[in-house]
């Protein structure tokens, strides 16, 4: 083969991967994308529901707090089944379903009567929501490649962004449809939050494709490039256990998973401290919403840049620390600056550090993981990472009743994400192959 043959070939792959990455984006990330959105607004609404709904059922705060807090218990104990079971019988009926029930459960939360049924239907919406973030995690190592993974998976939280926006604006609408159809507007939170996602489950059933051999839209070249392109990936140092549960042992997935916990937590600070912000600008509840959409907007465009940015520079350690330590620092600014604007112009530009900083992060497990140990080892480490909002939602309000001050739990938070932030380097550094490491399969802990 001549030199110009070869370069001939490299320029015909190159506009090949361009042309059927492109067309991937196109079919897959809309869907994923609105998928997501509705996910975490049914995540989010009892936080608006919340201001109506404890005193019509005579709860306390503690008592609201251990039901919310539920979800993430019943999410970090089936995540990981979850997304095995997805790795075996494929994201179309999985995510269909996941989507079918939690949509189903949401819409019960409406006709809550009391603490036991709030408990109980709580930890039902976390059973059914479990596996579909890390679900999609693992479904984006089925149709990109690694180069680029961290984009895609910033588009895909974009969503998470629109979803916060977009809640608190219809959070506080819905709140004021108080009395319609003799409903509470707590009520018509959950009814109208809980519909969508049982209606799109449906859509995800027909549309769907599980993996690229099942994509009618992906010509035999394509499809050709992307098995090639993953499988030489994939021989590149990548562990795939015999037993995909082994993943939950491999020193690699508890590292990452123990600073993974200090994302939800600090995101948690947002939820505990930007109502109260907002609270103080004095507006209605429409308007409050309103108002809360402005930190979403600085979260999206911090997720388009971020990862991008990641991508064009080659470096990965300083998209994940930077971004979490500029949050860490604007969580304790947020407290300590005098006026409601600038605090909350510190809580936008901590929204922004802590969600633009997890793309690059998730980019990561699949570089040393593979297959249904992908698929298990993801699903760990965002799982014991969601257990942090459970432990933030009990341990954040026993400080602030324990101190009287806001500045400390906001400390506690951000110095959480700050020891994560400072773990990343040493997990970059135990995440780089040994030189000449191959792909290997079998039961053991990987090294």
């Amino acid at each position: 083969m001549t030199p110009q043959d070869d370069a001939s070939g490299h320029d015909h792959d190159h506009a090949l991967g361009a042309r059927t990455i492109a067309l991937i984006t196109r079919r897959l990330m809309p869907l994923l994308g609105l998928m997501y959105l509705v996910a975490y607004i049914d995540r989010q609404n009892v936080s608006y529901a919340k201001l109506q709904m404890v005193g019509d059922l005579g709860l306390s705060e503690a008592a609201y707090g251990l039901g919310a807090s539920l979800f993430f218990l019943a999410y970090f104990l089936f995540e990981v089944p979850a997304n095995v079971i997805l790795a075996r019988v494929g994201a179309r009926v999985w995510f269909a379903r996941i989507m079918m029930s939690w949509g189903i459960v949401t819409i019960l939360l409406a006709f809550t009567q009391n603490a036991a049924m709030f408990y109980v239907l709580r930890f039902l919406l976390g059973v059914a929501e479990a596996g579909f973030f890390p679900g999609v995690l693992f479904m984006l190592t089925l149709w990109f490649p690694q180069d680029h993974r961290a984009r895609m998976i910033g588009w895909f939280m974009i969503a998470s962004a629109l979803a916060n926006a977009v809640g608190a604006a219809i959070g506080g609408a819905l709140l004021d449809l108080d009395g319609l159809l003799a409903l509470r507007g707590w009520q018509w939170v959950f009814l109208a939050t809980g519909l969508p996602a049982v209606l799109l489950a449906a859509v995800v059933f027909v549309i769907l494709p599980s993996r690229p051999e099942d994509a009618p839209w992906l010509d035999p070249e394509g499809r050709r490039w992307l098995s090639e392109t993953l499988a030489r990936e994939a021989g590149q140092g990548h562990t795939e256990h015999g037993n995909p549960f082994a993943a939950l042992l491999d020193r690699r997935v508890l590292l990452l998973a123990t600073l993974y916990v200090g994302f939800p937590l600090a995101a948690y600070g947002l939820s505990y401290w930007l109502p109260t912000v907002v609270k103080g600008f004095g507006v209605s509840n429409t308007v409050n919403g309103f108002v809360n959409i402005i930190p979403w907007i600085v979260v999206a465009l911090a997720l388009w840049w971020v990862p991008r940015n990641a991508a064009r520079t080659g470096e990965q350690t300083w998209h994940i620390v930077g971004p979490a330590l500029i949050a860490a620092l604007a969580l304790v600014a947020s407290v300590v600056v005098p006026g409601d604007a600038l605090k909350f112009a510190c809580l936008c530009v901590a929204a922004a550090g802590i969600f633009s900083a997890q793309p690059v992060f998730w980019s990561l497990p699949p570089t040393f993981l593979k297959g249904a140990s992908a698929a298990a080892g993801i699903a760990a480490i965002n799982s014991v990472g969601n257990l942090g909002g459970f432990v933030a939602q009990n341990v954040v309000p026993w400080i602030k009743d324990r101190t009287s001050s806001d500045l400390l739990p906001m400390l506690f938070l951000a110095a959480c994400l700050t020891v994560g932030a400072l773990l990343v380097p040493v997990a970059q550094a135990l995440l780089r192959p040994a030189s000449g490491q191959t792909s290997r399969k079998g039961s053991g802990v990987a090294a």
